[in-house]
């Protein structure tokens, strides 16, 4: 076998092993056994929330088992067909059969670090809000390329995205919005990318060309389902309504549809406007101010949790996770893992797996040798 397809086999039965080590492979393989009687047990259904608890479990484990499973078979699949091609002197087979095994290696790479997606919340559904820091246009402007960033990086991994609150800044960008991005595991690959954002580049905005600095931060909080409970007091929750703006048609502008609530205790707020009445945006500001109560209790468990409420009061210096340099160099340099890249253009288009892999492997304190 050629050295490159040796190699790449070895770092793929690495990561197959690690994966099996992680989901503790025996065990998990009787509790999948005991969670598929108990979906076929017709009882199980006279408790609807705990049947929805035990089949969302099952589609999860299951999921984590196949995904080894596909690896291996994969592996074998890539290793006979460079084997044979090998044999035969057939070059061109020979590097089909390397690309195929590229393919798997990076797939066994994000099966690593999707195994570290084991908190209370990670696979569950996320809000994403973005709200721009001092600096009028500037930060505006960059708040809103901040969310086009994260929109695509949501696009291109499959993920459902849905604008539930948008206020458009005064000459570009936006001072805040917030987006629904739905799919396995977003809460879980998202949750690290919460704090300040610092943009340092030439200002288009600026006729003597001047390099400027700007700040915007970047909020995550899980989707909240029906079975985890969140005890709001209502008399604790100040409801406003406003007029929504933007986007939307002749009704959006007419009526006071779009609904803020700030919870006073926490003084967390939350606003939707994307319902086409009250009512709609009622509910799901309930929806949004849930979750971010339940990120703050998530946080509270975490010993070493960010201190989101100073990136939220601070947007600005000191309180920033990463920089986006354009000017005078190109680069984005993550400041809690030291990640950078010089393709600057690729990041602000959603290329962000690797900074998002070295904060969760940081965040869990995990290495590939498990040390």
């Amino acid at each position: 076998m050629r050295p490159d397809v040796e190699a790449m086999k070895a770092d793929i039965e690495q990561s197959a092993a690690l994966l099996r080590r992680r989901l503790d492979w025996d065990v998990s393989l009787r509790k999948l056994d005991e969670l598929n009687a108990r979906v076929e047990d017709p009882t199980l259904w006279d408790n609807p929330e705990q049947a929805q608890a035990v089949s969302r479990d099952r589609s999860r484990l299951e999921a984590q088992i196949n995904s080894v499973r596909e690896l291996e078979s994969a592996l074998e699949e890539g290793v006979m067909l460079a084997e044979m091609a090998d044999e035969e002197g057939d070059e061109a087979t020979l590097e089909e059969a390397r690309e195929q095994l590229r393919a798997v290696k990076e797939r066994a790479a994000r099966a690593e670090l999707e195994a570290l997606l084991s908190g209370e919340a990670d696979g569950n559904d996320a809000y994403l809000e973005v709200n721009s820091g001092a600096g009028g246009t500037e930060s505006n402007d960059w708040a809103g390329m901040l969310l086009r960033m994260y929109s695509r990086w949501a696009k291109a991994h499959g993920y459902e995205v849905t604008i539930e609150a948008h206020e458009e800044g005064e000459q570009a960008g936006v001072k805040s919005a917030t987006i629904l991005i739905e799919g396995p595991n977003a809460y879980g690959w998202l949750k690290s990318e919460s704090g300040v954002h610092r943009l340092v580049r030439i200002s288009p905005y600026d006729a003597a060309a001047k390099r400027h600095t700007s700040f915007a931060s970047i909020g995550v909080s899980p989707v909240v389902d029906d079975t985890i409970e969140i005890d709001i007091n209502p008399s604790d929750v100040r409801t406003d309504t406003y007029r929504a703006s933007g986007a939307g048609g002749q009704h959006i502008n007419k009526t006071d549809s779009a609904v803020r609530l700030t919870h006073m205790p926490t003084n967390t707020v939350v606003a939707c406007q994307a319902g086409r009445s009250q009512h709609q945006n009622r509910d799901m500001a309930w929806k949004m101010l849930r979750a971010r109560l339940y990120e703050l209790e998530l946080q509270k468990r975490e010993a070493a949790a960010q201190a989101l409420a100073d990136a939220k009061t601070d947007i600005g210096w000191g309180h920033q996770i990463r920089s986006y340099v354009l000017q005078p160099y190109q680069m984005v340099k993550d400041l809690r893992t030291e990640v950078e890249t010089s393709d600057t253009q690729g990041v602000l288009d959603g290329d962000l797996d690797a900074f998002m892999g070295a904060a969760l492997a940081a965040r869990v304190g995990e290495t590939r040798d498990g040390n």
